[in-house]
């Protein structure tokens, strides 16, 4: 299976400017345009963060956007929230996430709580792709909630024909970044024990605008660098440097050497450009604001 995997789009409703550094529809619609050539994708996975403003209008661009590309090679499109998504919106215009490969929404098995959580199962060539729902409302850390795991260890209790991928915005791992460890997923452990034992394969995330690789335990975990910006390492160290450049991954699972996972990046005459800088004190404000309580 191979899945085309998008993260962080930071959509804004039509009738707001976008941001004087970044074009954020011109960047979707880049990496959406140099992926045309891509062969043999079964799905589109967009894992949180798809609004900046939480607006209706975002939501729709982006059912527009990625779900004209998706429709031109008949796979379906699988979304998750993310911090800055607004769960009423997103569930207004994206149902529980899931569309099909005619772009309908899909009528996927699906776990939903009284605080709008929305989590959702599609099976895609024979594996099974669930999208859980990591957002803290007005916070920047994620979080799954544990009637959401109870759900999802029932729903894996049955192992797929080829195995599951799991889809959500807030990382289970870190690098040794304050901001990422304040701004990640703050229960990991207990994912790790709902999915432990599973046919778990893959998990995918975005939320931190940069390419990482690692385990939770010994389920691979990738985040994507998303569409948007990307974060750049180099900056003076407790700073925050972001650059221009609209990215996606493309996932291979099923070979030999599954799951392989490749970085593309759009061709944009602005790449590599400052989108914003963060002081030290600043970054820190960030963390306080939108970190977990003390």
């Amino acid at each position: 299976m191979r899945i085309l995997h998008l993260s962080d789009t930071h959509l804004n409703r039509v009738d707001l400017p976008n941001s004087p550094r970044v074009n954020t529809r011109e960047s979707l619609q880049r990496i959406l345009f140099d992926c045309r050539q891509l062969q043999n994708i079964d799905v589109v996975v967009v894992s949180g963060d798809i609004a900046d403003d939480g607006s209706i209008e975002a939501y729709a661009a982006a059912r527009q956007l990625i779900g004209d590309f998706a429709r031109e090679r008949q796979v379906p499109v699988i979304f998750s929230t993310g911090n800055h998504d607004d769960r009423q919106a997103f569930t207004e215009v994206l149902g529980n996430g899931h569309l099909d490969a005619t772009g309908a929404n899909a009528t996927a098995n699906g776990f939903s709580s009284p605080d709008g959580e929305r989590a959702a199962i599609s099976q895609v060539a024979g594996y099974r792709i669930i999208s859980l729902d990591s957002l803290v409302p007005g916070k920047g850390y994620g979080l799954i909630s544990s009637a959401q795991l109870d759900w999802l260890h029932e729903a894996l209790a049955e192992p797929a024909e080829h195995g599951t991928v799991l889809a959500f915005h807030h990382p289970p791992l870190a690098l040794d970044v304050a901001v990422q460890r304040a701004l990640g997923l703050q229960n990991p452990s207990d994912l790790a024990a709902a999915i432990r034992g599973t046919d778990v394969q893959l998990i995918l995330c975005g939320h931190f605008h940069l390419q990482i690789f690692g385990h939770l335990e010994s389920t691979p975990v990738w985040v994507t660098p998303g569409v948007v910006s990307r974060i750049d390492l180099t900056a003076e160290p407790g700073t925050e440097r972001a650059a221009k450049g609209a990215s996606a991954t493309v996932v291979d699972l099923g070979g030999p050497h599954s799951p392989l996972l490749h970085v593309l990046h759009a061709r944009d005459p602005h790449v590599g450009e400052t989108v914003y800088e963060l002081d030290a004190n600043e970054l820190s404000a960030v963390i306080a604001k939108l970190g977990p309580p003390a």
